[in-house]
């Protein structure tokens, strides 16, 4: 009997030293893997002309300890063509992908994705661009350097917001100081956006030269993560008709904090 335990625990003592290696061999291979860590995963163009290749290039650092190759990279549409490195991305090293929306024939707003596929912790990854096209004019007017001279001029005090962490469908706004350094009456006659998450209010219809005003733009973001949404502010100044905006914020799911005296519904008992 006494021979018997003697044979299971040599047994024991010579399977733990053949195991116990092979489950730090595999717990290394599965940890040690690539990591794409992407500056920005969207990308908003604003206002596009008709006819221009709007083009973004997304940048990553591998973070991990393996080297990281890109097997694919398909857009959403034929209207955007990605292009991506197709050699293996070392850790440390910075891979840049393309995407190109040609905005030819399609006039409005777009929201485009494209995703990544790679050998990394995380094998796929969804990226997007967006933007509003606007349409070609053939009849557009040009003014002379007389009308440019007389026309308003809207100078506005910051042209970008950073909101800080919100929460999705979160309802904040920011008040943008506009001057009228122009010559005429300045009219601020809309905004666009692609995400369609802006409303504005503005405390005048009209601005005389040397006047202010305060535009007031509503944002509920939509998506989660780092987001950049642009807003086009549309005016009546001949020189400069758009200005585009800025809307940054660090969007989550909630911001509530977690309970952590309960757990699944029941406090927990110390």
């Amino acid at each position: 009997m006494t021979k018997l335990i003697s044979l299971n625990i040599n047994s024991y003592s010579i399977m733990k030293k053949i195991l116990f290696p092979l489950f730090i061999l595999v717990s290394v291979n599965l940890f040690a893997q690539g990591v794409l860590k992407f500056k920005s995963e969207s990308h908003d163009f604003g206002l596009v002309e008709e006819g221009v290749q709007a083009a973004y290039t997304f940048e990553a650092i591998n973070t991990g300890s393996q080297p990281v190759v890109i097997s694919n990279v398909q857009a959403s549409c034929g209207c955007t063509t990605p292009e991506w490195p197709h050699e293996p991305i070392m850790p440390g090293a910075t891979a840049k992908i393309k995407a190109s929306y040609n905005s030819q024939g399609r006039p409005g707003a777009f929201n485009k994705s494209i995703t990544v596929t790679s050998n990394t912790s995380e094998p796929t990854k969804v990226l997007y661009i967006k933007g509003i096209v606007e349409k070609k004019d053939p009849n557009a007017i040009v003014y002379t350097d007389a009308q440019k001279k007389a026309s308003p001029k809207a100078t506005f005090e910051k042209l970008s917001y950073n909101f800080g962490k919100l929460e999705k469908g979160q309802k904040v706004s920011y008040k943008f100081k506009v001057t009228n350094t122009g010559m005429s009456e300045l009219k601020i006659s809309g905004i666009l956006a692609g995400c369609g998450c802006v409303s504005h209010a503005v405390s005048k219809e009209t601005i005389k030269p040397k006047e202010s005003a305060v535009l007031d733009l509503i944002y509920t973001p939509k998506s989660l993560g780092d987001i950049e949404d642009v807003v086009t502010v549309s005016t009546n100044d001949v020189v400069t008709k758009n200005i585009q905006i800025k809307l940054k914020a660090n969007v989550v799911p909630t911001l509530a904090q977690p309970n952590l005296m309960k757990e699944g519904g029941h406090k927990m008992g110390f």
